[in-house]
């Protein structure tokens, strides 16, 4: 005997994918016309060539910070560097929000990027403090690349949100293409 939660082999793929969502279990991260959206929109393609440019920024930020925290030199490279990171991150905000807006019809905080887009808030809220410490004159040298630490911590933590988010889609994509419609 099965038990009751597991589908059977011969019950139609559209009741198994009910089952599944009605259990948690596999929702899909876009509706057939959101996925059309996003594979038919240009701001796809303008993520996808961000996201990886902003995170080779930021590895090169992050050393330049190191170096600057370690050894007390190249304080004016790592406070151009974390700007030169800040307006890639902003970039890549804005042109996300219009892809969101294109693709699920609201410029943030759609509900399958909801946190993600919190924790961005976050990331930004960090970054634009750094700017208003440089700009203003405000703490110290090593406060201002302690906050910007702080704001690449989060970074990394919202990136992961992402590459978590793009595989569940990998993932949905596949399972969509193996139910027989």
């Amino acid at each position: 005997m099965a038990p009751k939660d597991q589908a059977s082999p011969v019950e139609p793929a559209a009741e198994k994918a009910q089952a599944s969502e009605a259990q948690g279990i596999g929702k899909a991260l876009y509706s057939v016309a959101e996925r059309r959206r996003r594979d038919e929109s240009n701001w796809t393609v303008v993520q996808a060539l961000l996201a990886p440019f902003q995170f080779l920024v930021f590895l090169i930020s992050l050393a330049l910070v190191v170096r600057t925290l370690t050894t007390g030199e190249g304080a004016f490279a790592a406070d151009l560097s974390i700007v030169v990171k800040t307006l890639v991150l902003y970039t890549i905000m804005i042109t996300g929000s219009i892809w969101e807006k294109v693709v699920f019809g609201r410029w943030l905080f759609a509900p399958a990027f909801f946190w993600e887009d919190v924790f961005s808030m976050l990331v930004l809220a960090l970054h634009t403090t750094y700017l208003v410490m440089l700009l203003g004159g405000i703490g110290t040298m090593e406060q201002r690349l302690l906050v910007a630490l702080g704001a690449y911590a989060a970074y990394v933590v919202n990136a992961g949100q992402f590459l978590w988010k793009l595989r569940l889609a990998r993932l949905d994509a596949a399972r969509t293409q193996a139910v027989p419609a």
